[in-house]
Parts: structure tokens; sequence; C-alpha cells
């Protein structure tokens, strides 16, 4: 660097050369880099070329061009909307829901249903229904591959505390049962 100055100190607010000076001017005048990844949305550290969080590469920010491009772009679909929104006449949904027929038997799914079927107060029926998906929790524990002894045993310790709570919420349900008159 012929136009260097030979033993000068440097000031934080001056560039140590000219030719310092002129890359600065030339770095300003690169497109800025964007502030958050597109597809993580984690802020980039300042002056890296990757995302720290996913590994993509830092895009260039979007120019005033391209923004008018995406703004065209946006007023273009909104006139394809509302072209075929003319041309569409309007259909009544409630029209279409009140045709579909719908089977009885889902009814007797619902919560009064249920509770009917059983002969269950509804606290004994809640507590019921917990039973029933602590004993499924129990099943899908069992779904799990152990590779170790230790793994195995984790596994049916799991088990077992899923099996306690099936039986406490079962046990819950018997006693909030209301004593029948006969």
């Amino acid at each position: 660097m012929p136009e260097s100055i030979h033993e000068a100190h440097q000031e934080f607010w001056r560039p140590p050369s000219a030719m310092m000076a002129d890359e600065g001017v030339a770095r300003a005048a690169i497109p800025a880099m964007a502030e958050a990844c597109p597809s993580c949305g984690t802020e980039f550290l300042p002056g890296s070329r990757f995302c720290h969080s996913c590994g993509r590469r830092r895009p260039e920010a979007i120019s005033g061009t391209a923004r008018a491009d995406a703004a065209a772009i946006a007023g273009l679909w909104r006139k394809a909307v509302a072209r075929v929104r003319s041309v569409m006449p309007e259909i009544s949904l409630t029209k279409i829901w009140r045709s579909i027929k719908v089977p009885a038997w889902p009814h007797s799914l619902t919560f009064p249903g249920i509770k009917g079927w059983l002969g269950l107060p509804p606290a004994s029926l809640i507590a019921f229904s917990i039973g029933l998906s602590c004993v499924a929790g129990a099943m899908l524990v069992g779904l799990l591959t152990a590779k170790t002894l230790v793994d195995w045993q984790a596994i049916q310790f799991y088990r077992v505390e899923w099996l306690l709570a099936a039986v406490a919420s079962f046990v819950a349900g018997i006693l909030l049962k209301k004593p029948s008159g006969s």
C-alpha cells in the first residue's frame, strides 16, 4: 500500500489510508443484507453471511424495485380474485350444510349419550374417561424400544406410573358414583 501513512496513529473515526476510505464508499454501494432469516426468523449476527440457527445463506435485503414488483404482483392478484368473485355466483353455505344428512349413531357419542348409556354421573364419567386415557398411555409407552437394560427399566417404570394413575382415576370414579336406591 504505497499511499498508506507509515507510523501514523489511527483514530477510530478516520480510515488509516485513502484507499480504505474508498472501500468504505464501495461498501455503501453494495446492497444491504437482510436483518432476519426468512426461514427461521432469527436475527443475523452483525457481519455474518449465514444464519447461526438454521445455517441458511443470508439473502440480500429487498430493493426498491423488488418491492415495486411485489406490489404490482399483489395488485394483479387482487384484480384476479375480484374477477373470480364477480363471475362466480354467491353460494349459500347454510343450504349446503342443511342438505347433508348425518347418521343418527354419532349423536350417541356425545357426553349426555355416553352418560345415559353407562348410567354414570358426570364426575364418575370424567374419572372413567381419564382412567381409560391413562390405560391407553400405558399401552403407548410399551411401543418405545429399549436398547439397554436401563432403558427397559425406565419404560417399565413409566408404564407402572400410567397404570397407577388409571387405577387412581377408576377408584375416584367409583367413589364419586352416587349409590343406587336398590
